[in-house]
């Protein structure tokens, strides 16, 4: 794997704490609600702006997740800003981050390889 994607792999995610969760959520219910009181009337360039800073701020929050990719790109599609997209992916991430953490723990880590003694 190429050194850079390393860090975009969504296992390497921060601990998904509840103040983490609140804060996604409310990011995401917050842009899906603005959104939608702006209209799709002419405010093209201003959902675009809140769509970039949305994305950031997520990403900030949860860590890069290849599933808010295609979000950011349906957003751009007209009409399509009036669905709440953010809160559903937003809250798919979590349940996706949530079930890895689940298998991490429930998986347990082996004491390393002892390499052979050579005689």
């Amino acid at each position: 794997m190429l050194p850079f994607l390393s860090k975009l792999n969504p296992t390497n995610g921060p601990k998904l704490t509840k103040t983490r969760i609140a804060l996604a959520l409310a990011i995401a219910l917050s842009t899906d609600a603005l959104q939608f009181s702006l209209g799709p009337l002419g405010w093209a360039f201003l959902d675009d702006i809140i769509d970039v800073i949305t994305m950031f701020l997520t990403c900030w929050v949860l860590r890069f997740h290849w599933l808010l990719l295609p979000t950011f790109v349906l957003k751009l599609v007209p009409l399509a800003d009036d669905l709440p997209t953010w809160t559903a992916c937003v809250a798919a991430v979590i349940i996706l981050r949530k079930r890895e953490q689940r298998e991490q723990r429930a998986t347990p880590s082996l004491p390393p390889e002892k390499p052979p003694v050579e005689i």
